[in-house]
C-alpha cells in the first residue's frame, strides 16, 4: 500500500493531463478506424456543377461601362482567402432606385435616384464545381451559403458582396470525371 502511495506521489497534475489526452486521442483514432466517425472525406455524398449569385450593394461606377462580363472570368476570394478564377455566367447592373408617392393617391412609383446617378446594385452569376455533403455546397474547402461574403476581383477591379442565391445543377455520373477531383478537402 505504501508503494502505491510513493508512486501517486510522484505524478503531478501535468502528467495526469497528459496521460487523459492521449487516451482520448486514441479512442477518438479507434472509433475513426471503425466507422463510428465520420471525416471529411466521407462526408461527400456527391460532386456537381453549381451556380450561385453574388448582390454587390452600392458599387459607384463613373466610367461607360460596367467592369465585369457575362462569358468573363472573376478571381474570387471566400472569407478574404483567395480561391480562383471562376466563369461569370450572367451580369445584372441596375441604378439605384427611390419610391415616390403619388399625389392624391395611395399608389406609389419607382424612379431611378438622381442624387445618386453613379451608384448600382450589381448581381453577378458564377458557376463552379462543388462537393455535397449533408451540410450543402463545398468550394475551396468553404460551404457555399446565402450570406457568404466573396470578393470579386479583376484587372480593374474589385467589389466585395455577398452569395444571394444557390442552384446546384443535376449531379454528375462521370468516373473520369469523379476521379480527377481531389476529395481530401478539408470541409469547414
Amino acid at each position: 500500500m505504501d508503494k502505491l502511495l510513493d508512486i501517486c506521489k510522484k505524478f503531478k497534475p501535468v502528467d495526469l493531463i497528459i496521460i487523459a489526452g492521449v487516451i482520448i486521442a486514441l479512442c477518438v483514432g479507434f472509433f475513426t478506424y471503425k466507422n463510428f466517425r465520420q471525416t471529411a472525406a466521407k462526408q461527400i455524398e456527391a460532386t456537381s456543377k453549381i451556380s450561385f449569385q453574388v448582390f454587390i450593394r452600392g458599387v459607384t461606377l463613373t466610367g461607360n461601362e460596367i467592369p465585369l462580363r457575362a462569358d468573363d472570368t472573376t478571381f474570387i476570394s471566400i472569407r478574404n482567402v483567395p480561391y480562383t478564377d471562376l466563369q461569370i455566367l450572367d451580369v445584372k447592373a441596375d441604378r439605384k432606385k427611390v419610391v415616390l408617392p403619388i399625389l392624391n393617391s395611395k399608389k406609389v412609383m419607382i424612379v431611378e435616384d438622381v442624387s445618386q446617378a453613379n451608384m448600382y446594385d450589381i448581381t453577378v452569376t458564377l458557376t463552379d464545381i462543388a462537393k455535397i455533403t449533408k451540410d450543402g455546397a463545398v468550394v475551396g474547402g468553404n460551404k457555399i451559403k446565402m450570406g457568404l461574403p466573396i470578393t470579386l476581383e479583376g484587372k480593374d477591379y474589385k467589389f466585395t458582396g455577398t452569395v444571394s442565391d444557390l442552384k446546384v445543377m443535376p449531379v454528375t455520373d462521370d468516373d473520369k470525371f469523379h476521379n480527377s477531383i481531389n476529395t481530401n478537402d478539408d470541409v469547414q
